[in-house]
């Protein structure tokens, strides 16, 4: 009986401590803000301050702290046609045991409503917002090394306008921030293959993350971040954007195009419910190894800018 408790009291300590997204609330999120309620949950309609409010009501459940109510951050641009609009960026963030800080983001803004269709955008992008919702549900039991900071950008499709509007005044500060992993489109892949970008510019990020995918069915590759390679150069194309900018070294998971890009049929039925599901797992992992190795990043970074 003694060895059975022992065995079970392992157990339960594996357990407790495994590099996992729970599935089930994983799926739940990702099939709820690619529903039909938030309207493709276009920046500045009511559909997608809906979702906001979704998403903000997450953050709360799962322990995130805020800096201000309701963890909103509203910003405004001007569109193509010099009209105004209003978007609002949701930060919440976990205290770590040093200042610095990684900057886990997913924009939860899609294209809306064109045609009287709906374009709900599971794959683009509430697949990345509902691993950001489950990657911070970890850290909540699982205190990392250093402050992580969750943003939900907004006003991505129209310029990646959240994503640059926080780099103009970024929380805490500008030099606290050593690292952005980004999420876009990481649900829909029939082939297992799940991306990271920015290791040609940063090679010790590869370093760090690789094997995070072992055991887990899918395979992270590397590359899309190439300079001078056109629009198989990634780095412009998503939220990390901004911080690759301002030199800030950045890690953007993401899925190759497929049929349902930009497209009506963009539709939670269509992702790949294994994949990604796997692929959150991944990128859990792959962020436990870079809190745990931040100083890395940090002192390589400061010798990069040395020789310029």
């Amino acid at each position: 009986m003694k060895k059975l408790l022992i065995t079970i009291a392992l157990l339960t300590g594996f357990l407790a401590n495994a590099q996992d997204v729970d599935r089930s609330k994983l799926l739940r999120d990702i099939e709820t803000l690619s529903s039909d309620k938030y309207a493709g949950r276009k920046t500045g309609t009511d559909g997608n301050n809906a979702a906001a409010e979704y998403i903000s009501g997450r953050f709360k459940e799962t322990g995130l702290r805020s800096f201000q109510d309701k963890f909103r951050h509203p910003f405004s641009f001007k569109n193509r046609k010099s009209e105004p609009i209003n978007g609002t960026n949701l930060i919440g963030f976990v205290k770590g045991k040093t200042d610095d800080v990684i900057v886990i983001s997913a924009h939860y803004d899609h294209v809306g409503v064109n045609n009287s269709q709906i374009y709900n955008g599971a794959d683009d992008n509430a697949s990345g917002v509902s691993v950001l919702l489950g990657i911070a549900e970890y850290f909540k039991d699982h205190k990392p090394r250093n402050t992580l900071l969750f943003i939900a950008f907004d006003a991505e499709e129209m310029g990646l306008q959240g994503a640059y509007a926080f780099i103009k005044e970024p929380l805490p500060s500008r030099n606290s921030i050593i690292l952005n992993v980004n999420m876009d489109m990481v649900s829909h892949n029939d082939k297992s293959e799940l991306y990271a970008s920015g290791t040609y510019k940063t090679p010790v990020l590869k370093e760090i993350i690789k094997g995070a995918d072992e055991n887990t069915g899918i395979n992270i590759l590397f590359g899309h971040d190439i300079p001078g390679s056109g629009k198989d150069d990634w780095t412009m194309q998503s939220d990390q954007g901004p911080f690759a900018k301002e030199n800030i070294p950045f890690i953007y998971f993401g899925v190759e195009d497929h049929d349902d890009y930009h497209k009506p049929t963009d539709i939670f039925a269509n992702i790949n419910q294994d994949f990604f599901h796997s692929a959150s797992i991944a990128i859990l992992r792959s962020i436990i190894k870079l809190d745990k190795d931040l100083n890395k990043i940090k002192a390589n970074t400061a010798d990069s800018l040395k020789t310029k």
